[in-house]
């Protein structure tokens, strides 16, 4: 049984600002919410007036308040509060890594998963940090502050971040992309609306049977809008591992590992098109029993009505009875295949257009002879 610590934060009735800019080190352990709002401009200016206490960060994509009593650090993000509420995060903040990863170790000896993050910039500072995700799939940070930044953070900018701010402005949300992202150890509920963009992370790399993710790719590809893609980010393989899977550190969380070719073949087989490997890498990250694990992303798109006339029929002409291409496609001479024009320029690229012989979408083609 797994002993709780507990975090020894008081609340006095009296509330009180904390310092300019006392060194993290100095802080002790505090409470922290995150909280989407509407305009940062006026969420700020009242919750000066509530608090007594200016806000420690002011920008125009980002305010932070911080108290001493309670201690208390509240964050505000330009993210318009819709059906998922105002709530965008929550947890604590350390005075120190030992801190953190005490923390860290305590939950996960507790059976849950978190996912760590070494010295990110976010929120116009550097932090080292985990998440994990509660039963109702709210968000819960736990960090440590390593120092302010003058920019808020790779790849974040506010027009990323709030998009047009005249359609935000007046409660037009048609023209935003909506995007469903799963984790590894979390539930896997889709959104009730169609999605532009489904991202999975690690989420076949939890123990499951290849009619469990079978049935997952097919719940994406029904909660997918026509022309939607899928982005899948895990560890892969080019054979099944043989035995338990047991990696270090973070990694320990990684049971089940995909067959790349197998899992590409599942996409197809399930109707998505365009299917690319955008990170492959060559060099394993793992080794587990002898087989290389690599880290490995792969787009797929659902069809729209454009991808219609997007499709290439193609021959093989040779000089193998059969060849196997990297995405687990079996080319047998002189049959006939339809794949992406993703996939043909693809394959011209790494100077196979001789072997097969291109087919007008307006010819028919017989099987007779091959």
């Amino acid at each position: 049984m797994s002993t709780v610590v507990p975090l020894s934060v008081s609340v006095p009735l009296e509330i009180r600002a904390s310092g300019t800019k006392p060194q993290p080190s100095e802080r002790g352990t505090r409470f922290h919410l995150s909280l989407n709002v509407s305009s940062i401009e006026r969420v700020s200016s009242f919750l000066q007036l509530v608090l007594g206490v200016a806000p420690a960060k002011l920008r125009a994509d980002y305010a932070k308040f911080e108290l001493d009593s309670p201690p208390l650090v509240l964050s505000l993000e330009p993210n318009p509060p819709q059906e998922s509420g105002s709530l965008n995060h929550l947890g604590f903040r350390f005075a120190t890594t030992a801190d953190l990863l005490n923390a860290q170790q305590r939950i996960e000896a507790a059976g849950i998963s978190t996912q760590r993050e070494e010295g990110v910039e976010c929120c116009y500072a550097k932090q080292t940090k985990f998440w994990v995700h509660d039963p109702d799939q709210r968000l819960w940070e736990f960090y440590v502050l390593e120092g302010d930044l003058e920019h808020r953070g790779g790849g974040q900018t506010l027009e990323q971040m709030v998009g047009d701010s005249t359609s935000c402005s007046l409660g037009i949300a048609a023209s935003r992309p909506v995007v469903w992202e799963h984790r590894m150890g979390s539930e896997f509920a889709l959104p009730t609306e169609l999605a532009d963009e489904i991202r999975l992370r690690g989420t076949f790399n939890v123990p499951m049977s290849d009619a469990e993710m079978t049935r997952i790719i097919q719940d994406v590809f029904s909660n997918l809008k026509p022309g939607g893609q899928v982005e899948l980010h895990m560890l892969t393989s080019e054979s099944p591992p043989t035995g338990p899977i047991e990696l270090p550190g973070p990694a320990a969380y990684v049971k089940h590992v995909p067959v790349r070719t197998a899992l590409l073949q599942q996409l197809a087989a399930i109707g998505f098109i365009d299917c690319r490997l955008t990170t492959f890498r060559s060099g394993a990250c793992f080794q587990s029993n002898g087989v290389p694990l690599r880290e490995t992303k792969i787009v797929a798109v659902k069809p729209g009505d454009s991808h219609e006339s997007s499709r290439t029929d193609l021959v093989y002409r040779g000089p193998f009875a059969e060849i196997k291409d990297d995405y687990g496609t079996v080319w047998r001479r002189g049959e006939l295949q339809s794949v992406s024009s993703v996939r043909w320029e693809e394959l011209k690229k790494a100077g196979l257009e001789t072997s097969f012989t291109l087919i007008p979408q307006t010819s028919t083609f017989s099987q007779c002879g091959t």
